[in-house]
């Protein structure tokens, strides 16, 4: 069974999305950081949508192999998970484990 691209589409639930685009550098860093996101999420009402590895580029280039996705109610609550104490003392981690570019998108 095939199913086409526009028979596929759903609306996206509302809010904002995170979306970041990761080179892992050093796996067991990676690892860590990765075990101690979801706590940080938690007072934003974050959930994690999918991570994944790129399997096929289409069109153009990617630069990072993986993603993560991750759906807050609003954009404020994006700025306050990423701006809160407990998300920042996690950045130097990400740093050392990963290279990674955030974005933010609103629907």
């Amino acid at each position: 069974m095939t199913m086409d691209i526009e028979s596929a589409k759903q609306p996206p639930a509302p809010g904002a999305y995170v979306i970041g685009q990761i080179t892992v550098r050093d796996e067991a860093l990676w690892a860590e950081y990765r075990s101690r996101v979801p706590e940080t999420l938690v007072p934003w009402r974050g959930e994690l949508v999918f991570r994944g590895k790129q399997a096929l580029a289409l069109a153009g280039q990617c630069l990072h192999p993986d993603v993560v996705v991750i759906r807050f109610p609003s954009l404020g609550s994006v700025n306050d998970w990423y701006r809160s104490p407990a998300y920042q003392a996690l950045i130097p981690l990400r740093e050392q484990a990963a290279d990674m570019v955030l974005l933010v998108y609103e629907t």
